[in-house]
């Protein structure tokens, strides 16, 4: 991982890389600054079905950065967030926020407004998502009724997310909060449904983090509302009854399950490497749905 200055790696996850100031005289310098910080930053890696993939998408890091800055200030008035800074060490810059370091709730908390994915296949089996019922008829594709909490225990890489009922979230944070992180979950959703259906993008689903600052107050963290986290599909050809086009992951869960790339899921084995076209388009993808949402481009760096 990369050397910066002031800052100790402390942990890599399936995309993100931790760091907290050091003991040096500019890691002293970060604290008087900036108080308790950890440093996030966005690598290129991607992840599908639990497995880090490889090659990694180039650029990725920098649009989940830039895209999650863009929306905390779509949010700011509904609910708290962990950035701190963008200022940054020059080696991480665009992909790199320093935020406050928070208490973080052990749950996936995931917002579905549309039926689709793992959703999906468990409505299939039991005309259920997580515990809620819903209507009879329903395809791949639907709108919701309303959109509904469905959240799952966060698994230590290489493990896998197990979704639960909302109780399940009751007796791992309690009541109060289990009810406080359903709430913002889904007003925080309804937001950003209707700021991507305005510019022509359904969010068909996401999934937040959160946490407690020291005060106690549940604080929205990590990414949010990206193409690694989320559902885009364009609205223009929404057409529920099949799998519907998408500026996400999507693309790579997709070529992953094909016949083309010879892979068997049930195997438990690792992936094989993405083909130069899988990560050209899937970068393409990452980039359209920010310049959707943003009305913006966004350039990489080279």
């Amino acid at each position: 991982m990369t050397e910066l200055p002031g800052w100790t790696h402390t942990y890599s996850g399936k995309v993100r890389e931790l760091y907290v100031p050091d003991e040096s005289p500019e890691g002293r310098a970060i604290v008087d600054r900036h108080g308790d910080v950890v440093l996030v930053v966005a690598s290129d890696r991607i992840s599908a079905y639990d497995f880090v993939l490889s090659p990694g998408i180039p650029g990725k890091g920098v649009v989940l950065t830039q895209l999650t800055l863009w929306w905390f200030g779509q949010l700011a008035d509904l609910v708290p967030n962990h950035l701190v800074s963008t200022d940054v060490p020059e080696a991480v810059a665009g992909r790199a926020m320093i935020c406050r370091r928070l208490d973080m709730y052990p749950v996936e908390c995931i917002a579905r407004g549309y039926l689709t994915g793992s959703g999906l296949a468990e409505y299939r089996t039991t005309g259920e998502v997580t515990g809620i019922p819903l209507p009879e008829g329903l395809v791949d594709g639907s709108r919701l009724p309303e959109p509904i909490f469905t959240p799952s225990t966060k698994a230590e890489q290489g493990e896998h997310d197990e979704n639960v009922p909302f109780e399940g979230v009751v007796s791992l944070v309690g009541p109060e909060v289990a009810a406080q992180l359903r709430d913002l979950t889904l007003a925080v959703y309804g937001r950003a449904e209707e700021i991507a259906r305005e510019r022509g993008v359904v969010l068909a689903d996401t999934k937040f983090e959160f946490g407690a600052d020291e005060a106690g107050t549940i604080t929205l963290a990590d990414e949010i509302l990206t193409p690694d986290s989320s559902r885009f599909w364009p609205a223009d050809e929404w057409e529920p009854g099949h799998a519907q086009p998408s500026f996400d992951k999507q693309y790579v869960r997709d070529w992953l399950t094909s016949p083309a790339s010879g892979w068997d899921r049930a195997s438990n084995s690792q992936p094989p490497a993405l083909p130069d076209e899988v990560v050209r388009l899937t970068q393409a993808r990452y980039l359209e749905a920010y310049r959707r949402l943003t009305g913006q481009e966004l350039t990489l760096p080279a």
